[in-house]
């Protein structure tokens, strides 16, 4: 009885032009602005509107204007300046001009699309072919592998969520942040005994020092960059934190930034005497996703398969 409801819901492809729609006259709208709009757009039937996902934790509507807005952001038609806000961009503007149908075909031609559906930080290693060809052979996939892709897809949208609360918190927070996350990794025990961030602005060049182990016989010193992703990292600030390192006497440190860091960077870290790991945003949110580190359960779906033990006869 269900199938022929959902059969009436807009799939989140068939969305994009609608969610464009709502924001093409320039405005600056939250999340529920836009969603109001797409359904009075469309003009949905109550009953279709209040149907939710097997969950019960949203409505297939709001899900799916959800993961339109969340391909439109990834190829450029629509920009978060805010957390929770979009604004149309001129992509965006060409697209609906263009009397195109705007789904992921549409979307392959755009280097940033291609690089979050192939989950890639060098779009020049990737192309449109490969994103097509990726997208068409979905269906011909055993189920378990469409579950294995959908769930790198979701944790991709969800590292791009993370990365943007980060950006949009404090650069004391950051710091916080950063020692947290050693924690959770397992460095020192305990948050109260193992880690701490030093006296904002009048930390020498150090952000945070955390136990290598819980006896504290060796300190790891942290430095921590909350950059936009435009702002790469490069040699100077590598050589600057190797040199607090030297104030403190210290041979380990991490270097943790919201952006990238640059080949020099990379290959001064390999010269030196000191060990110094650098973690660069992609590495950052994959790593909190992994320890839990301000994300939370949202569902859990468990797989089940025969016993076969329990059809053995004697």
């Amino acid at each position: 009885m269900l199938e022929q409801p959902l059969n009436n819901i807009p799939s989140y492809q068939s969305l994009m032009k609608p969610v464009l729609i709502a924001l093409k006259d320039g405005d600056l709208l939250n999340i529920p602005q836009i969603y109001e709009r797409v359904v009075n757009e469309l003009s949905l039937a109550e009953e279709l509107v209040n149907l939710r996902i097997p969950s019960g934790r949203a409505t297939y509507i709001r899900s799916r204007i959800g993961w339109s807005k969340t391909y439109l952001v990834k190829a450029k038609l629509i920009e978060q300046p805010k957390r929770g806000h979009c604004i149309i961009t001129q992509r965006g503007l060409d697209a609906l001009g263009s009397n195109r149908l705007i789904d992921n075909q549409y979307l392959n031609q755009f280097s940033e699309f291609i690089s979050f559906k192939m989950n890639s930080d060098d779009v020049t290693q990737v192309s449109s072919n490969a994103v097509a060809k990726e997208i068409d052979s979905f269906n011909e996939l055993p189920p378990l592998e469409q579950i294995d892709n959908a769930f790198q897809s979701l944790n991709a949208s969800l590292a791009d969520e993370v990365l943007e609360a980060i950006l949009a918190a404090s650069p004391k927070f950051f710091e916080q942040l950063v020692v947290d996350l050693m924690v959770a990794m397992g460095y020192g025990g305990s948050r109260k005994d193992a880690g701490q961030a030093t006296q904002y602005t009048q930390d020498g060049g150090i952000d945070g020092i955390i136990k290598e182990d819980k006896l504290g016989l060796e300190m790891i010193y942290l430095q921590a960059k909350r950059y936009q992703a435009s702002n790469t990292v490069g040699r100077p600030d590598i050589q600057a934190f190797a040199g607090a390192l030297d104030m403190h006497r210290a041979k380990k440190g991490v270097f943790i930034t919201t952006s990238r860091f640059s080949k020099e960077a990379q290959d001064f870290v390999s010269l030196i005497e000191k060990k110094i790991v650098l973690i660069d945003g992609k590495q950052l949110t994959e790593l909190m996703i992994e320890h839990s580190l301000g994300v939370t359960v949202k569902q859990t779906y468990t797989i089940k398969a025969v016993d076969s033990d329990y059809f053995i006869e004697d």
